[in-house]
């Protein structure tokens, strides 16, 4: 074997490699965020964790990948630990759909049709495809799923240069005898479980293997060892995403390895106490990738088969590995939900960005409350709403951080088009709520100094406060229901309404200022009142900001006031007829 066989073998590892994440990350960001939310939607049954848990993983190619974010979504509390096992086993099944493609590069035949099925053959077409959606389709969509075809046609150009850089070493004694130290079972399983912890994808390992299998020169008896190994070298990668994390975090991750561990005991344990009774002949046979496929696979849906009823007894063990031994500290149901953004999603940017929707989605929920303590405090004022209206706004202003920190650093991840557009919407809007928090305590506060000042309006401006109140309830209902939705229908009342308000706050001021002149109210109150309704105007705004964002999410713009502007153009029925209801709705 010389140099240049050794600089080809480094080189076709290194575009299996760079083909296979290319591949995985293409497949995860053209599912965006539906693909993974299944994996929240599990019921209890271990056997549905297992089918979803499979079938994530054959889709992103990454038995690490789901592991990780099962990690991930233990330690932001979506998935109790009980419902991580079945999805971890399921992740082991689901990884093997890699060496199933790899081997059919192996495909012998003078049958047209049978050798079109070797990746050799399709390649160059899928090659040509993928280019072309990539540099000529302007669509978001197509250019992902031409980056996957590229992925796979690299992949397999890999796997095919290492395969002819090694073949030299099948007439190579020293070679042979390396292989045949690792039919060692235990030197084999410790030199695949390294190999797999080093590159951290048991996928890229078995490829590898798969490729050495083109020799002729490596036997069942080393190759099944190997395989073993790499199923426990596997478990690196969400061991190392586990440092930092909660308890039942780390957990999951030392699930996995157990899971692995037990599993590659058991079978070596039955297989080499059988082939000591049994002489298994096989054992010296050269293998090759499609047997290496047939190996993972059964010992993977063999050990599933054996451990999933003992899946109870796989969460006690971690439990009792990783103790209990400090309580966590405890925090408010609110900023609880802050651990949604867990760092490791933003390794597969589509779930992360859902994340970052259901977390601005409860901020909007926050916000709402907030102004409605606020609103409720013209009928009478209370110290514990107060407190609470106080509390909501501290907590609103920590989403706001938390939230703007993850989604500059998701900013940078490669998204699809309909993920990028969610997440603009979603650094816009984060301002607009946090400020409606903002007016709400302002509101808050007034009420608050009138009480304290022992200061009460007129009848006659309770009676105008009280529609105005209503008014601005139901457009941060609207807005709120409309975000949460994403309701273009719900969206669009929000301007019509938003106008009526800025009415309201007119008739008001003009009222009061009559009131001031006939001696009817002082310049305390006067200056309470407009302040208050103030705060209620940029509320409305606010609210008016965000439904705007929402109309115009599809047509990839965010410039409020040029679409506010077009919209409130009197050619415009719609907004015209809306706005004339909502006038007669809310009249003083």
């Amino acid at each position: 074997m010389s140099i240049f066989d050794v600089l080809s073998l480094f080189g076709g590892l290194a575009l299996f490699l760079y083909g296979m994440s290319v591949m995985g990350d293409g497949l995860a960001k053209t599912a965006g965020s539906k693909l993974e939310q299944i994996l929240e939607k599990l019921t209890s049954t271990p056997i549905r964790g297992v089918i979803l848990g499979a079938a994530v993983t054959a889709v992103i190619q990454s038995s690490s990948a789901t592991t990780v974010m099962v990690v991930g979504f233990v330690n932001s509390g979506i998935m109790k630990l009980r419902q991580a096992v079945g999805i971890i086993m399921g992740a082991n099944i689901g990884t093997t759909i890699t060496s199933w493609i790899l081997s059919l590069s192996g495909i012998q035949s003078d049958n047209i049709w049978i050798k079109l099925l070797k990746p050799s053959a399709f390649s160059p077409v899928l090659a040509v495809i993928g280019i072309v959606f990539l540099m000529f389709c302007k669509s978001s969509k197509k250019k992902d799923i031409g980056g996957i075809l590229l992925g796979f046609t690299v992949l397999m150009f890999g796997m095919e240069t290492m395969s002819g850089a090694v073949a030299p070493l099948a007439d190579i004694p020293a070679f042979t005898s390396i292989l045949t130290m690792f039919s060692n079972p235990i030197l084999g399983m410790l030199a695949g479980a390294l190999l797999t912890a080093i590159i951290q994808s048991s996928s890229a390992s078995v490829g590898i293997l798969q490729a050495l299998c083109s020799t002729g020169s490596v036997t069942f008896g080393a190759a099944i060892p190997i395989i073993m190994g790499q199923n426990i070298g596997t478990c690196v990668t969400a061991l190392i995403s586990s440092v930092g994390a909660k308890k039942n975090a780390k957990r999951a991750a030392v699930v996995h390895l157990y899971f692995n561990i037990i599993g590659t005991v058991l079978f070596m344990t039955c297989f080499y106490v059988a082939n000591a009774f049994l002489h298994f002949g096989f054992l010296n046979s050269a293998a090759s990738a499609a047997h290496i496929a047939v190996v993972h696979t059964v010992f993977n849906i063999l050990a599933t088969a054996v451990l999933l009823p003992f899946n109870r007894l796989l969460e006690k063990l971690a439990i009792i590995t990783v103790k209990d031994d400090t309580p966590e500290l405890g925090t408010s149901e609110e900023l609880a939900f802050l651990k949604h953004l867990d760092p490791r999603f933003l390794e597969k940017p589509g779930f992360a960005v859902a994340q970052c929707t259901d977390v601005i989605s409860n901020m909007s929920r926050l916000s709402k409350k907030t102004v409605d303590l606020s609103l409720d405090m013209l009928e009478g004022y209370a110290d514990t709403n107060m407190e609470e209206v106080d509390r909501l706004e501290n907590i609103i202003d920590r989403y706001e951080d938390e939230l703007g920190t993850y989604m500059v650093k998701l900013s940078s991840k490669e998204l699809s088009f309909e993920d990028s557009q969610k997440l603009a919407m979603g650094l816009h809007s984060i301002g607009d709520w946090e400020r409606i928090s903002d007016h709400a305590i302002n509101i808050a506060k007034i009420y608050e100094k009138m009480q304290h000042d022992k200061m009460k309006f007129s009848d006659k401006a309770i009676a105008e406060l009280r529609v105005y109140t209503r008014a601005v309830h139901d457009i941060v209902e609207l807005t709120a229901l409309a975000f949460q939705g994403n309701d273009l229908v719900l969206a669009a009342r929000v301007e019509p309404l938003e106008e009526v308000i800025n009415s309201l706050n007119a008739v008001i001021k003009k009222h009061h200022i009559k009131r001031l002149q006939k001696g009817k109210c002082t310049i305390e109150l006067g200056i309470a009142l407009e302040n208050l309704i103030s705060n209620y105007e940029r509320v409305a705004d606010h609210c008016s900001n965000i439904a705007a964002i929402l109309l115009q999410l599809p047509s990839d713009s965010f410039d409020t006031h040029e679409y506010l502007g077009k919209i409130k153009q009197n050619e415009n029925i719609e907004f015209q007829a809306m706005y004339r209801m909502y006038r007669e709705k809310y009249s003083i």
